[in-house]
């Protein structure tokens, strides 16, 4: 008899978990597409930045403090340094250049993958990530383990899993 009230409430967790995740899962799928084209201008526009750094500025450091990445000058001519972005006045401090960006809210959706423990969104990223885990564990209390339809689950796991070690060694 408790394993029948076992079953049973794994069962309730997953489908009202489930209800509840809808909206995140629908969330992060679409950011995770998006994210797939984060080398492409997919969905990106352009947008002119104008910053000022003050003090002396090392040309190595300029790319993380403009957050642009692999920045190269290209030339310096006139206290003006040229590179594929835009332009960086070195007496001035005055840099003017291009970025890509998505739009606001795509933005914001995307946040959710790249958070780290120092950001707030880390515990939503925590609580998602136990509850897919959840997920799978509780998927196996659906159907009785002597039953076809649970061997057959078991083999599509098996493949799932095979599928996805190959993906990511390749």
């Amino acid at each position: 008899m408790k394993q029948k009230k076992l079953n049973t409430t794994v069962r309730v967790i997953h489908r009202y978990l489930g209800f509840f995740l809808a909206g995140i899962m629908a969330i992060y799928a679409v950011s995770g597409i998006i994210l797939i084209f984060r080398d492409t201008d997919f969905l990106k526009s352009e947008q002119v930045v104008e910053k000022t750094i003050p003090g002396k500025v090392n040309f190595n450091k300029l790319g993380n403090q403009l957050k642009i990445r692999d920045l190269k000058i290209e030339k310096v001519e006139n206290d003006i340094a040229y590179f594929k972005e835009g332009t960086f006045n070195t007496k001035t401090g005055v840099a003017n250049y291009t970025t890509k960006k998505l739009p606001f809210v795509l933005d914001k959706m995307a946040q959710l993958h790249k958070s780290n423990s120092s950001q707030p969104l880390f515990f939503l990223n925590i609580f998602f990530g136990l509850s897919l885990l959840f997920f799978v564990l509780s998927s196996f209390w659906m159907y009785l383990p002597k039953t076809t339809i649970f061997k057959k689950g078991i083999y599509f796991t098996i493949g799932g899993v095979v599928l996805s070690l190959i993906l990511i060694f390749i």
